[in-house]
């Protein structure tokens, strides 16, 4: 059936008043025409009784085509007009404007839908691009740009300026982050034991009760928690971010904001190259000195190799549990008969109750047969140095090199010794890369599995499954290909 809506605010002496509209509709949408009115709603939203049920009405494929006097008693937003449309048209639902002209059944009417079209993909992105700038000028000046407060904040409202700007304000879970950071800087403290330690205490976590590694390394690494001082503005300026404010702003007591994009090919922490921090309007309460001694703790972490990771089994990171989604580890006593894959779901956060009785060397067993077949039905190829990628690395190094340099320049004693340890790793890190450009290309024949070496066969399988699934008994393997 045909349907007529009809709106108005109020009633003005220019205006054509509700039963005038219906009159004028019904001469093209016909007598048996359903009417929906709303009187005393603006167009400014959609958020009126009859328009909704007019919406009903098209979702259950009651209407085949919408009349209105005006395309304004529709809907005053192009992009609220340009959404509906999209509901319409997925029902096979027409639209006309009576005094417009405006009939999505003939060419000119769907013409101009698509200059309607145009003008509110124009308005969303300005509305977006609004949205943006708005959120980064309130980050230069200091105030919370957007989003959930940080584990140890809650949002609040200052005076900035003469006017209202966000802030964070340190509450009662401010000294568990305190904890967190003191227990990490000692020799013994690990990411693994800090979450394990809080869990056990009954200690609510940011968004759930369990507390894990991710966790407690992205609190660590936070700006938000430093009394941000010159040694801080030094740091952040080594690892190329883009500082909004000179250094005479670190003051030691406020802390720091970080934005931006970053590449999801790279470590969040690692690369932090295109992104801009600024000094807030929110106070730390993290020392500088503290914050700085984690910040070295956890780089070295990262350059440490996991000597146990993956000593047992070559599929090890590829075994998940089935039930509950974390990984599953080997446990080893020193007997073949005796190796046991455990959920670290069950054994390190007690939330995952499987048992698994699958037996790893027979799984191995069967995942190599497998990628035998997949390597004997490939073609021998060469192995080729990745020219492209080495140098692109290369000049990555450089440019750190050459803003530590510029750094080093202006830097006080203690942020040069610091600055200096930096360009000691990063020359190293050129070297070897240069030794592995200096590699000449070598042909390889058809790979054997069964004769690779442990890390080369951990290597291969991580290149052919996405991960291993296990199940009491069964397993589920998740190939790439």
């Amino acid at each position: 059936m045909n349907a007529i809506y009809a709106r108005q605010s109020i009633d003005k002496k220019d205006s054509l008043s509700i039963e005038g509209q219906i009159e004028l509709c019904r001469k093209h949408a016909g007598e048996d025409a359903k009417v929906f009115q709303d009187k005393g709603y603006s167009g400014k939203n959609i958020k009126r009784p009859a328009f909704t049920e007019l919406i009903h009405a098209v979702e259950s494929g009651a209407i085949k085509k919408i009349f209105v006097y005006r395309l304004d008693r529709f809907s005053r937003s192009i992009a609220d007009f340009s959404r509906l449309w999209e509901l319409l048209d997925a029902h096979g639902v027409a639209f006309q404007s009576v005094t417009e002209q405006f009939d999505t059944a003939s060419p000119m009417g769907r013409a101009m839908l698509n200059v309607v079209l145009v003008f509110a993909q124009l308005e969303r992105e300005t509305t977006a691009e609004r949205v943006k700038d708005n959120y980064i000028h309130r980050f230069q000046l200091g105030a919370w740009p957007g989003g959930p407060a940080p584990y140890g904040f809650r949002l609040a409202k200052i005076e900035q300026d003469g006017h209202k700007a966000s802030s964070l304000v340190a509450n009662e879970n401010a000294k568990i982050v305190q904890e967190i950071y003191e227990a990490y800087v000692k020799p013994e403290g690990t990411l693994r034991g800090i979450a394990l330690s809080l869990t056990e205490r009954g200690i609510h976590g940011p968004r759930r009760e369990i507390w894990d590694n991710v966790t407690i390394s992205r609190i660590l690494h936070n700006p938000s928690y430093v009394k941000a001082n010159e040694e801080i503005y030094w740091y952040y300026l080594s690892l190329g971010l883009k500082i909004q404010q000179d250094i005479d702003a670190f003051d030691g007591v406020h802390a720091c904001n970080v934005i931006g994009r970053r590449d999801r090919t790279k470590s969040k922490y690692n690369s932090l190259e295109g992104q801009q921090l600024a000094v807030s309007n929110h106070e730390g309460f993290i020392a500088a000195e503290l914050w700085l001694a984690v910040q070295e703790k956890l780089s070295k972490n990262k350059q440490l190799p996991r000597k146990n990771a993956g000593k047992y089994s070559w599929l090890t990171g590829l075994l998940k549990c089935g039930r509950c989604g974390y990984a599953m580890k080997v446990a080893y006593s020193g007997r073949e008969d005796k190796i046991q894959l455990q959920c670290s779901g069950r054994t390190n956060m007690a939330i995952c109750d499987a048992k698994h009785a699958v037996d790893l060397r027979e799984l191995e067993a069967y995942v190599a047969e497998e990628i035998t077949e997949i390597l004997q039905a490939s073609p021998p190829k060469e192995m080729i140095p990745a020219e492209r990628e080495l140098s692109s690395e290369m000049l990555a190094i450089e440019r750190k090199i050459e803003r530590l340099v510029n750094a080093l320049s202006e830097s006080s004693e203690v942020s040069a010794g610091y600055i200096s340890k930096q360009i000691e790793v990063l020359h190293k890190e050129r070297e070897e890369l240069m030794h592995r450009c200096q590699k000449e290309a070598r042909p390889i024949k058809q790979l054997d599995f069964n004769a690779c070496s442990f890390e080369e066969k951990k290597v291969i399988a991580q290149e052919f499954i996405s991960r291993i699934l296990l199940d009491e008994k069964n397993v589920n393997i998740i190939w790439k290909i």
